[in-house]
This record gives structure tokens, sequence and C-alpha cells, in this order.
């Protein structure tokens, strides 16, 4: 999930979203591991990550050229167990 609109935010709607995507990808694809990637910058999707149960990996330095530079990444990870 990208961004959510202004009126969704705090409500829960990305964890939600996130949440759906792990089931799909976990009961209907059969995947093993799902990471998540975002801007150190971005508290929020950090925030939406550890709701969604993924746990901080790591940071991926200047891994991202955005508009107003290289930002670095923080990797979560969630595994089917």
């Amino acid at each position: 999930m990208r961004q959510s609109v202004p009126r969704a935010r705090g409500r829960g709607v990305a964890v939600r979203a996130v949440s759906a995507a792990v089931r799909w990808g976990f009961e209907e694809l059969g995947l093993h591991r799902l990471e998540l990637h975002h801007s150190t910058r971005d508290h929020a999707s950090c925030r939406v990550a550890d709701k969604a149960g993924f746990a901080v990996e790591g940071v991926l330095r200047a891994a991202l050229l955005h508009a107003d530079g290289w930002h670095d990444m923080e990797v979560h990870a969630l595994l089917n167990a």
C-alpha cells in the first residue's frame, strides 16, 4: 500500500489491507516469507508493519532515490509459521 487517503488515516485501513495481502500471499500463493520496505523517514509505514506482525530486520542505507535525495530503507519481514 503506497498511501491511504487522509480520512482513512489512523483508522486501521492500511493495517487491514496489509494483513489481507499477507493472508493471500501465505494461504493462496504458498509464500514462505514476505518483506515490507519503507523509508526510515516514514514512521506511519513502520507502525503499519509492526501492527501487521512484521519484524524489523535492518536498514538498507541510501537504498532509494526520492525527489529530496537518497533515503535509507527499513526492512521488515514476516515468515509463514
